[in-house]
Formats: C-alpha cells, sequence, structure tokens
C-alpha cells in the first residue's frame, strides 16, 4: 500500500517529532509513531538525534531479529500462587522518573506472528502485564516493498495506530542539517550541493536492475572513505562499492581535482595577492572550500574565515582567469556566510562578527544591493 500522506525532509520529521515528545511530556498527546523512508534515508539518525536532544535512554529494538517471546518475556511457573507468571524482558523501558524512547524498527519487516505483541505496545503500550511508563516515547520505522526492501504490506489493524511520516531525501536539509553539523568532507558535501540529484538514487537503481544505490547513509560512508587516507587504487575501489560505479566515476573525477585545489588551510595563513592566488578556479572547489571553512572555523580562527569568505565575492576582479566571471561567487559567498553564522550562534561566536570590519562592508554591499 501507498503511504497516503505529505512527503516530508528528515529535518521536518524531527521536528514533528520534536514537538509530539513535548506534548506527549506535558500530558496533552500520547501517540505512536511511524517513519517511512527508502534505506539509508536517516530514519535511525533522527531517533538517536531526538534520543540525545531530550536526554532520553533509546531502547532500540530491530523487530526482524527478535521473537514474539523476546517481547513478551518467558512464562515461570509459581507453584506457591499456582499460577504462570511472565518474566519480562530487560530491552523495555521500566523506570517512571526517566525519560526513554522505544524504537521500534523495521517495523514493516516483522514477521507476521510477532505483529500481534507489537500492537499492544502501540496502541495500549503495554506487553502482557507490563506497562510501559508514561515517559515513554514510541517511534517505529520501516521500510515498503516498493522500496525494493524485505518488507510485508502494512495491514490497516497496524496502520491505524500510528501516525505516520513519510521521509524523502532533500539535498538541502541533508546537507545543512546533516553533513555541514557533522563535518563531512568538504569533496562530499560540495558533490551533493551542485549535483542534488545524486544525493538518492533507489529509484533509478532498481529501474535500472542494479544493487548499489546513492543513499544519504552511503554519502557518510563515502565522506570516511575519503577521511581514512587510502591509497587511490583501494579507495576508488570502496567508493565504487558504496555509490555504484557511474556515480563513484564522476565522484572520484570532482574530488581528486578538489584534493589538488582546495587549501583552505593555507588560505587561513596568508593574506593578501598570496592568499587570492590560492582560490581554486572551480564551482566544485569554491564550493568545498565553503564547507572546509565552515569545519575549520573555530572560536581562534573564525575572524579569519570571515576574511576568507568574504574575499570570494571580489575574485572576479581579483583574479585573471575567466572562470571566475561566470562563477556565482556572490551566492557562493552569501551560502558561505548563513552556514558561517549559524555556527557563531551556536559556539556563541557572535563578537567576531561585530568586530569584524570586513563582516561590516559585506553587510553594507549587500545592503547598498537592496539584497538585505
Amino acid at each position: 500500500m501507498a503511504v497516503n500522506t505529505t512527503a516530508i525532509s528528515a529535518g521536518q520529521a524531527l521536528e514533528t517529532l520534536r514537538v509530539g515528545f513535548a506534548e506527549q511530556r506535558a500530558g496533552r498527546m500520547t501517540a505512536s509513531w511511524m517513519l517511512h523512508g527508502r534505506p539509508g534515508i536517516g530514519k535511525t539518525d533522527i531517533v538517536q538525534q531526538l534520543a540525545t536532544e531530550t536526554g532520553s535512554t533509546l531502547f532500540d529494538l530491530r523487530l526482524t531479529t527478535i521473537e514474539p517471546q523476546d517481547l513478551r518475556g518467558l512464562p515461570f511457573y509459581d507453584h506457591a500462587a499456582r499460577r504462570t507468571v511472565w518474566y519480562r524482558p530487560e530491552d523495555l523501558p521500566d523506570d517512571p522518573a526517566a525519560p526513554a524512547i522505544l524504537f521500534l524498527d523495521e517495523l514493516t519487516a516483522a514477521a507476521p506472528t510477532l505483529q500481534p505483541t507489537v500492537y499492544g505496545l502501540l496502541q495500549e503500550r503495554r506487553v502482557g502485564r507490563h506497562r510501559l511508563p508514561d515517559t515513554t516515547f514510541i517511534v517505529a520505522a520501516g521500510n515498503s516493498v516498493e522500496d525494493g526492501a524485505v518488507a510485508y504490506e502494512m495491514g490497516t489493524a497496524l496502520s491505524d495506530r500510528l501516525i505516520h511520516l513519510h521521509l524523502q531525501a532533500d539535498p538541502t536539509d541533508w546537507l545543512n542539517r546533516y553533513a555541514v553539523p557533522r563535518g563531512l568532507h568538504p569533496a562530499v558535501t560540495a558533490f551533493i550541493r551542485t549535483r542534488p540529484d545524486l544525493l538518492e538514487t533507489t529509484e533509478e537503481a532498481m529501474r535500472r536492475g542494479q544493487m548499489i544505490a546513492c543513499t544519504p547513509r552511503s554519502w557518510a560512508r563515502a565522506s570516511t572513505i575519503l577521511q581514512t587516507g587510502q591509497d587511490k587504487a583501494i579507495r576508488d575501489i570502496l567508493l565504487a562499492g558504496t555509490l555504484g560505479e557511474a556515480a563513484a566515476a564522476e565522484f572520484i573525477l570532482i574530488a581528486d581535482d578538489i584534493a589538488t585545489s582546495v587549501q583552505a588551510t593555507a588560505l587561513l595563513e596568508t593574506s593578501g595577492d598570496e592568499r587570492t592566488a590560492l582560490f581554486p578556479a572551480s564551482l566544485y572547489g569554491l564550493t568545498a572550500l565553503v564547507y572546509a571553512l565552515i569545519s575549520l572555523a573555530d572560536a581562534d580562527t573564525v575572524p579569519t574565515v570571515i576574511d576568507v569568505m568574504a574575499e570570494i565575492r571580489t575574485l572576479g576582479s581579483g583574479r585573471p582567469e575567466p572562470e571566475f566571471t561566470r562563477l556565482p561567487l556572490g551566492e557562493l559567498c552569501t551560502y558561505g556566510f548563513e552556514l558561517l553564522i549559524e555556527k557563531a550562534l551556536d559556539r556563541g561566536w557572535q563578537e567576531a562578527f561585530r568586530q569584524s570590519s570586513t563582516y561590516a562592508a559585506y553587510a553594507a554591499e549587500r545592503h547598498q544591493s537592496g539584497l538585505v
């Protein structure tokens, strides 16, 4: 069955779960939630981030690896009471004073024999006589048959117990919410910013009968591969096995170009004409530079990062190469400052912007142009 609800980004899903968590804590609404989305889109990361933000203990149950008794517990005959009692499993929340998130992952791939036990958790919030504490927030996740994953169709009895969130890959959301804050390799972030169509290619891979597709998860793995510093031949094999041959071939060309042209650390250590000469002369290179500068920015370097970022917009007059007259330098500079300001606000570096004559000149120029 199709998930007939509005498709949203991972960031929107996280914000919705934040609201749901707050409403449950306030006693206004208690519900169970279901995250639908293709493999690798970030469903597990969303739940882990919510647990971290709320200080909740995460109980992560992979439903494809358990049997009904793993949730229900094991029976034990109480001779004194002349009855059977159940020993509850330790994988369920039981502390009424501690916030917890019960994550029922791979729900749609769970065996049909397990589903009646899950019904009780999702609707009545209990298994047998064990009731989940009111501080427990329940989220399930799964793929669909249409995603090419191992999955069962979700019946109406199960579907009706859930609020459904349908996730789709959104390149801008992924870059701003995940890739940049987590410091993914600049080659990855630059490539996806300029080739957003390759963030998630599961549907196209299935249509072509191909096993390997690009996903947000595979791009995070590609970042790790680049950061390990492997021999180029081995690195290229790993990237092809992660992204697929065609996407990896295109990405490798860009990654190699960025590796030779982007000198972010050197830019921060020089000034004047010498620094101007170090800027890369390609869209991929400048985009990767923006992300590299954001990654390098700290309390000590942020004033210099501001200076380097602002210089991007003037490269058309500062460098002789004709490429710079065709590049969106102003847009790249503005985008870089948006990311840098967001990081500065989060880390408390606002004073660096207030004291920067370079940023003041940039802001005045935008004001005169009617851009603010």
